[in-house]
């Protein structure tokens, strides 16, 4: 884990004066804030892990996903692993078809993660959404955690939505239109934003 990005301090203070819910959440969940993960094949792994399936779900797998790589989570330890036992690991077949394409394409080079720090968020999205089993969330998920980008705002996100209904008393799913102006108001610190609602929901603070 690497420390706390640069822009955090500054978030917080920006997102306090806009916002009295964030305000409040911020002064409430100090205790930590985004770290950040550099390997990017264990964060894409995390991701595809995590799909549609609770936190502790996915610590679940993830743990089983982690021993049966003995503790050496790399594209030539999952190359050398068999299909089946991947998917003993509690993984779907999607699942695992997903992060041994991810595997053979890294070793190959056709995935090239150092030209995404040379892109816009949008531009990364859609590079990391060429991926098997990779969607806009799950590039999002890796553009926040692993690349600390300031400002994503996972508007597909369930725990998002529900934090945002949760903490400003809108209705599930909150209406378009307040997302949107959540957003306008939280730029360029969306990123921010989104940990601390998602804190409000989930004590522990999420990693991918």
């Amino acid at each position: 884990m690497s420390k706390t990005p640069l822009y955090w301090n500054k978030a917080k203070k920006y997102l306090s004066e806009k916002d009295k819910v964030m305000k409040k959440l911020i002064e409430k969940y100090s205790d930590a804030s985004l770290t950040t993960r550099k390997n990017i094949f264990l964060s894409l792994c995390n991701s595809i892990i995590g799909q549609q399936i609770s936190v502790a779900a996915a610590n679940s797998v993830f743990l089983k996903f982690k021993k049966k790589c003995k503790n050496k989570i790399s594209p030539t330890t999952i190359n050398s692993l068999t299909f089946s036992q991947l998917k003993s690991c509690g993984l779907s077949r999607q699942k695992v078809k997903g992060i041994k394409s991810l595997a053979k394409k890294m070793i190959k080079k056709e995935f090239k993660p150092h030209l995404i720090k040379h892109m816009s968020d949008e531009q990364a999205i859609e590079y990391l959404s060429e991926l098997r089993q990779i969607g806009r969330w799950s590039a999002e998920m890796i553009l926040l955690f692993t690349y600390n980008r300031s400002n994503i705002w996972p508007v597909q996100d369930i725990g998002l939505l529900r934090a945002i209904s949760n903490n400003y008393g809108k209705k599930y799913f909150p209406p378009n239109s307040f997302v949107k102006k959540l957003q306008k108001k939280f730029t360029p610190y969306c990123s921010v934003a989104t940990w601390y609602l998602w804190r409000s929901i989930d004590d522990d603070p999420i990693q991918y």
